[in-house]
């Protein structure tokens, strides 16, 4: 609940509940597409032979 805080506001903006509704959804896409971008892509590599 803060990062969402941190990066949407401490409150809604909008007046009418399904569009409160949007706005949340819109919020939680936001965060979990910063979440996604800081992940790291892993890829197995073959292991060399010495």
């Amino acid at each position: 609940m803060g990062r969402y805080k941190s990066v949407n506001g401490n409150s809604l903006r909008s007046r009418k509940f399904a569009n409160q509704q949007t706005e949340i959804k819109l919020g939680c896409r936001i965060l979990n597409r910063m979440r996604d971008s800081a992940r790291p892509n892993s890829v197995r590599v073959k292991a060399l032979d010495l």
